[in-house]
């Protein structure tokens, strides 16, 4: 019913997750997966279950619930059913004094049920090892990004002017969009990693609703529905001639994400200087992507961009007012938001095959976010675009 992670492929990423640990980790003995988005990416299956990878001894994946369809879905080479944490520790010949966890991902009382069972003194953080590995794209991961970021441009340079119509709302058009999106082959759903961050789409916005504050850590703003779910679009913001349309996204295939966004002008112009803003934006993504080279330091890469831009420029710079990100890009894959980032303190270089979203926006008072974002992949000629060039405020008649 569907198409497998292949064994070869599975084989691969656990083999370089040990290379990475032994790298960021030389006395590791064992590290327990708990995350669903980690569990897919060792076994090709998310479930109620936990990865044990010892040292010394292969992995095994043990399934509270569904054991059929893991064996269905999964080529994973050891499957076994788990009624309670107590059965994985029965399994072990020996726990070491320090396990090894996914510190941004396990809950308190997950840990506490954990160390009941196992019995280990203190735990030490596996993220960067886990987000390390899963930064460089096999030939395997990089077909369903290459396929999501074709989706991605159709969507949003063809299907979207079509959907915008004079007095529609924020949450119509939203509303609008996510059946294209799935009839044009995207997953439908939108994944983050970041703690206790909810996302349906996007950032779907008209005018000034793109620069409105929210939570969310990037330069896009958004009114919502309400404050108990600030997402989607609001219900009362009516599209009006001369908008600003500001549409950032992500979009999926089989897991595998790319993100975008693209601004639209309805019925209208904008000012000269918001004109010259955006183009200014698109320029530091195009100076950012060449840069995107094996080798290249993330936080150089940032350094260079931000330290040649004005004071004037910088104000309102990804972000507006006293919200802004302090990144130009991040990596992307099975999250939208993944490691590594351009931002200071990302000093580890850049590998071959690395994908990354640049994101270079400004917010502009009274008209909105403009700017441009794309994904690419890191080659020895620079970042190639996944998403398409368009340069964006596409005029919609």
């Amino acid at each position: 019913m569907f198409a497998k992670v292949p064994r070869t492929e599975l084989d691969s990423r656990m083999q370089r997750l040990r290379q990475r640990l032994e790298q960021d980790c030389p006395d590791w003995r064992l590290l327990i997966v708990t995350s669903k988005i980690n569990q897919f990416y060792l076994t090709g299956t998310m479930q109620d279950g936990l990865v044990l990878i010892p040292r010394d001894t292969a992995a095994s994946y043990w399934v509270r619930r569904s054991l059929q369809r893991a064996e269905d879905e999964s080529l994973f080479g050891d499957i076994r059913p788990m009624g309670s944490y107590r059965d994985l520790a029965a399994a072990l010949t020996s726990v070491p004094e320090t396990v090894h966890l996914e510190s941004e991902r396990v809950p308190l009382a997950v840990y506490q049920r954990l160390n009941k069972h196992f019995g280990f003194r203190q735990f030490a953080s596996a993220d960067l090892s886990l987000a390390a590995t899963r930064a460089v794209k096999s030939a395997y991961e990089l077909e369903r990004l290459e396929e999501s970021g074709r989706i991605h441009q159709r969507i949003l340079e063809q299907r979207v002017p079509g959907l915008l119509r004079e007095g529609m709302s924020e949450a119509e058009f939203a509303s609008a969009l996510y059946p294209v999106m799935v009839e044009e082959g995207h997953h439908g759903i939108a994944r983050f990693g970041m703690h206790d961050t909810e996302v349906l789409l996007g950032h779907i916005c008209f005018g000034e609703s793109s620069i409105y504050p929210t939570s969310f850590d990037g330069p896009g703003g958004n009114f919502g529905m309400s404050p108990a779910v600030p997402l989607l679009g609001s219900r009362q913001r009516l599209l009006r001639a001369g908008d600003l349309v500001f549409v950032d996204i992500g979009c999926g295939v089989d897991g595998y994400h790319t993100d975008k966004t693209l601004t639209y002008v309805f019925r209208g112009q904008l000012p000269a200087a918001a004109i010259e803003a955006h183009r200014r934006c698109v320029a530091i993504q195009d100076e950012t992507a060449a840069l995107l080279k094996p080798g290249a330091i993330p936080s150089q890469i940032y350094g260079r961009i931000t330290a040649a831009l004005d004071n004037d420029f910088l104000q309102n710079f990804m972000g507006f007012g006293e919200r802004q990100a302090r990144f130009l890009g991040h990596g992307i894959g099975l999250h939208i938001d993944e490691w590594p980032v351009l931002a200071k303190g990302f000093d580890e270089p850049l590998q071959e095959n690395m994908v990354l979203a640049l994101e270079p926006k400004k917010g502009i008072p009274g008209i909105g976010m403009v700017g441009t974002e794309n994904t690419f992949v890191v080659t020895p000629q620079g970042g190639r675009c996944l998403t398409g060039n368009h340069p964006g405020l596409l005029a919609v008649a």
